[in-house]
């Protein structure tokens, strides 16, 4: 199973689509290596530059629709090849969701009074998160402030995430 702990990029910026995670101009690379580099390097948002931004964190928060766009399983490897295993927003587009749960990755929804609790007392501070996925619980922790919030996932998401991704799941039934 995944890491899904780690420091938080706060995003806060609705809409962001899967050319902005990784531009259509590398999906020709045939290795999530190759596309380590190139994680936002569309994105237009002020106060965040990819690269520098990027580095180091491993949970994105951010706002509505986050992976609108293509289908394809690009914007999820470019995320995992960066350490980013958890994307938090209030909600996702349908195919890159199930893309992270199929690559072993969390994507949870919560409600948008919760993200403009995270964004109101988080963002633009060095914040660090906690996943209990057993009690479904995320402990956001900054300069001696700690949120604790409640999430939930399916069971068949959370078998996904348990066994790895998708061809591991498959592998260990069929």
């Amino acid at each position: 199973m995944k890491n899904f702990n780690g420091t938080v990029l706060f995003l806060d910026r609705s809409d962001i689509n899967t050319d902005e995670i990784i531009p259509a101009k590398y999906l020709t690379e045939i290795t999530k290596e190759a596309l380590q580099p190139y994680l936002l390097e569309d994105l237009k948002l002020k106060g965040v530059t990819p690269g520098e931004d990027t580095r180091g964190k491993s949970v994105i928060v951010s706002r509505k629709n986050f992976g609108c766009g293509s289908s394809r399983e690009h914007a999820p490897w470019a995320l995992e090849i960066n350490g980013i295993n958890l994307v938090i927003a209030e909600n996702f587009a349908r195919i890159f969701r199930q893309n992270m749960f199929n690559c072993g990755m969390l994507a949870v929804e919560l409600p948008e009074e919760i993200i403009e609790t995270l964004f109101s007392t988080f963002a633009g501070k060095e914040t660090e998160m906690e996943t209990d996925l057993a009690k479904g619980l995320f402990t956001f922790l900054s300069g001696g402030i700690e949120e604790t919030v409640p999430f939930s996932i399916s069971d068949f998401d959370r078998a996904l995430i348990e066994a790895g991704g998708w061809v591991n799941y498959a592998d260990s039934r069929y």
